[in-house]
């Protein structure tokens, strides 16, 4: 009797567990709607279709290319150095002589083959969103998405293999809980390269000198995706946990939230000091960097120390918004560099200075992770960036862009102005 009631309990306990991930998963998918809606309010009118377009494509050839290749890249069975293209097989199907292995406890005591490639196939489509936002409003369509191809099948598994696979930066300490940096640094790293292939969108940066402001379409619709994708982040540092145990899951969701909340309060009130005037934007882009920066340590940290690394990230994305804009003049419409990358990084570095492991080896671990994940991500997409460019093209003739991707890619307009027919009355 007492073996059958620990049976059941177990059995309970199992079930819950992967429920947990498998609803986590389904929060990280929404974080997809989010980064279309901010992306779209924070651009120009004229680009919305290509903007939907493009991030309704990134979702489908994510999910797509981490079943046939991503997903057993990123997790081999046996990891054999840098990369391990031999467990790539079978297209995620789990064949009936596999399913006690694959489909029970035996697999994993948080959940099942098929729910972790789902939860995982979430993360590998968010990191080409970023990307999508550092070269919005210029790049060919068709090129973008023979790059999501690319970035998704190769370059974001592979990496990742390196810590959570069970790779050489696992081996040696490196920690990074969500992916500050195997998913938003690589995010942000592309962004970067891509967006100095492209060059900035005209009339950016006049040849008069300073900087021309773009701004967005939309203040509600960014609103309406910053809001998404906080809510979306629960399920992606909460599911991160990868059980539903309630002392951590319920920890990671209090120091995602305060990072969040501290990251928003110092981008907001740094942009009201500065211009005078409080910068909605700031506000919204200091939230995601609380977000990015509290991702790599949720489940080190105190209550405390999750405030401190979010209201420093929301300090950095400020500075990083600015230098990159107005300085270093790389044109980025909806600052995806400042708060993926440089608050990546914050975020992983953050784990060697705050919680559970801080420590200055731990401060080189992370640095170590840092450099290898970045030079990787660089060269790869240097790499596949210069190589499009010189065949397909990376970007949309001036007319065109000019007259906007809408109209060039898709032959169809976002908004439709109501024309409102008068009838005059009769008089007597």
């Amino acid at each position: 009797m007492a073996q059958d009631t620990a049976e059941a309990a177990a059995s309970a306990e199992w079930m819950v567990n992967n429920l947990w991930i498998m609803i986590a998963g389904m929060l990280v998918f929404i974080m997809h709607l989010g980064f279309a809606a901010l992306e779209s309010g924070m651009t120009q009118s004229k680009n919305t279709v290509n903007i939907l377009f493009k991030n309704s494509m990134i979702i489908c050839i994510g999910i797509l290319t981490y079943a046939l290749c991503g997903f057993n890249l990123m997790y081999p069975g046996d990891f054999n150095g840098l990369v391990s293209f031999g467990a790539v097989t079978n297209f995620i199907t789990v064949s009936p002589q596999d399913a006690e292995a694959l489909l029970t406890p035996a697999y994993n005591e948080g959940y099942t083959w098929y729910t972790d490639f789902f939860f995982q196939a979430m993360f590998a489509a968010t990191a080409a969103t970023i990307v999508s936002g550092g070269v919005a409003g210029r790049i060919k369509l068709s090129s973008f998405l023979v790059f999501v191809v690319g970035f998704l099948m190769i370059s974001y598994p592979i990496t990742g293999s390196w810590h959570w696979g069970g790779g050489f930066l696992n081996e040696l300490g490196f920690y990074d809980f969500a992916g500050s940096t195997l998913v938003h640094s690589v995010g942000g790293w592309g962004a970067l390269v891509m967006a100095i292939l492209l060059g900035p969108r005209l009339g950016k940066y006049p040849a008069s000198g300073g900087v021309q402001s773009i701004p967005g379409s939309n203040m509600s619709l960014a609103t309406i995706g910053v809001f998404l994708l906080w809510f979306g982040w629960f399920g992606f540092n909460g599911g991160s946990v990868l059980t539903a145990d309630p002392a951590t899951v319920s920890l990671v969701l209090v120091t995602t939230s305060m990072a969040a909340a501290a990251g928003g309060i110092t981008g907001g009130l740094l942009s009201w000091y500065r211009d005078e005037k409080p910068d909605l934007t700031m506000a919204l882009n200091g939230i995601l960097a609380g977000l990015v920066g509290i991702t790599a340590g949720a489940d080190l940290m105190a209550v405390w120390e999750a405030v401190v690394i979010g209201a420093v990230a929301g300090g950095l994305v400020y500075a990083s918004i600015v230098v990159i804009d107005e300085i270093i003049k790389i044109d980025d419409p909806v600052g995806a560099v400042s708060v993926h990358l440089t608050c990546g990084i914050w975020g992983t570095l953050a784990v060697g200075l705050f919680g559970d492991m801080a420590g200055l080896a731990q401060v080189g671990y992370q640095l170590v992770g840092i450099a290898a994940v970045g030079g990787a991500t660089v060269a790869f997409c240097w790499t596949v960036g210069r190589l499009i460019d010189e065949t397909m093209g990376l970007r949309v003739d001036h007319h065109e862009e000019a007259e906007g991707l809408d109209v060039g890619e898709h032959a169809m307009h976002a908004y439709h102005d109501l024309v409102q027919t008068h009838t005059p009355s009769n008089s007597n």
